[in-house]
């Protein structure tokens, strides 16, 4: 009988990209030939595109869903009886110890990851190839031991010609959320992964970044804003273009939320952004989608409004995603009462279905959902 071993490469490609993503863990580990394949571009490409043919075929979207400080892959089926797939949970290859993750943020098939008990470090990860590169944090203290609120954000230069092999940086803000004092202690630095280093940016806000996570698309990063020292609702966004390293204007949203509680941004296919804002007292949603949206320059387009007021209640929320093409809302969210990690599908006509998560164990911890596209990005490291 003939042995994997024995069969020519063509053949043991073929059979290894029919294995489905969430066992490809496994595979690699089998030995060093197969996770060699990995690093071959035209295998990695044709496994995705196998995936994504499988994806379209069961009629699946498939997503980044952050749960009780894991990550996991999750498929998710938007019919008339709406079903998740746990297809594996995301680990570390060369990580011994599995780390719990406070916040996860997403490039384009690339994770930024911040860990819940160690400031110290961050990990930028492709989990499709296996790939992580560990960055060191500096640390900030003001004269009373002040550590700061973080924020971060995960993008690249738009002059790079070859995709393949990706140089991406790393923003961290660290504030501390005062919006009345004269005093606001406000640090911006940036990580650039060809030097190694850390650099500091000369930034004098006009503006205050209200959103805790900020959104990716082609390369900028995007939050809600409003004018510094204004208490006011949110009603901007403002962008950070990573090719110039410095911030944009602010830009209109077409709503006014007051508090981030109330608005969140999503992507759109990797082409645009969605907003979807919750009135606090008629609880009713819209949702947005730019039809322009550049670091100086946004246009928006109302996707739908809805009426949910027949809830009664809020509500709790973080993140969310649309399908255009069913025309729902799927909002990842949290029991008022009990807690419990809940995702809640709200359709055009108001119709609400619920599909459960379970009860986390830290009810601290909120879920987290993003897009997810396997990517063939080759994280630069260190030399």
């Amino acid at each position: 009988m003939m042995s994997m071993s024995n069969l020519p490469s063509d053949l043991v490609e073929e059979i290894i990209s029919r294995v489905p993503l969430k066992f490809m863990r496994s595979v690699r580990l089998t030995c060093k030939k197969w996770n060699t394949l990995f690093k071959s571009r035209s295998f990695t490409t044709m496994h995705i595109g196998k995936e994504e043919a499988t994806a379209r075929e069961l009629g699946q979207t498939r997503m980044i869903v952050m749960m009780d400080y894991n990550v996991y892959l999750m498929g998710m089926v938007l019919d008339q009886n709406p079903s998740k797939e746990f297809l594996g949970k995301l680990t570390c290859l060369d990580d011994t110890k599995q780390v719990k993750i406070s916040q996860v943020f997403h490039c384009e098939g690339l994770l930024l990851c911040i860990l819940k008990d160690d400031d110290t470090k961050i990990v930028v990860w492709n989990p499709y190839l296996g790939q992580t590169r560990w960055i060191q944090t500096r640390m900030c203290y003001g004269a009373s031991g002040w550590k700061g609120r973080k924020k971060y954000a995960l993008g690249y230069e738009n002059n790079s010609e070859n995709r393949s092999c990706c140089s991406p940086k790393i923003l961290r803000v660290i504030d501390n959320f005062n919006l009345f004092t004269k005093n606001t202690i406000l640090v911006y630095e940036i990580y650039d992964f060809d030097s190694d280093l850390w650099t500091t940016l000369d930034v004098s806000p006009q503006w205050c970044i209200m959103s805790q996570r900020g959104l990716s698309l082609k390369g900028n990063t995007y939050w809600g804003a409003i004018e510094r020292h204004a208490h006011g609702p949110i009603d901007h966004i403002i962008c950070f273009d990573f090719t110039r390293e410095r911030f944009g204007p602010l830009l209109p949203l077409p709503f006014s939320a007051w508090g981030a509680q109330f608005a969140s941004l999503s992507l759109v296919r990797e082409e645009n952004i969605t907003a979807l804002f919750q009135n606090s007292e008629t609880y009713k949603f819209e949702i947005w989608i730019t039809t322009t949206i550049e670091a100086n320059n946004v246009t928006w387009s109302n996707f739908f409004t809805m009426d949910t007021s027949y809830l009664n209640q809020l509500l709790l929320y973080k993140t969310f995603f649309i399908d255009e093409e069913k025309k729902v809302a799927v909002v990842f969210e949290k029991e008022e009462k009990t807690m419990c990690d809940t995702i809640n599908i709200i359709g055009e006509d108001g119709c609400l279905m619920k599909l459960e998560l379970g009860e986390p164990a830290d009810k601290n911890c909120w879920p987290l959902v993003c897009p997810y596209v396997p990517s063939v990005v080759q994280i630069k490291l260190p030399k």
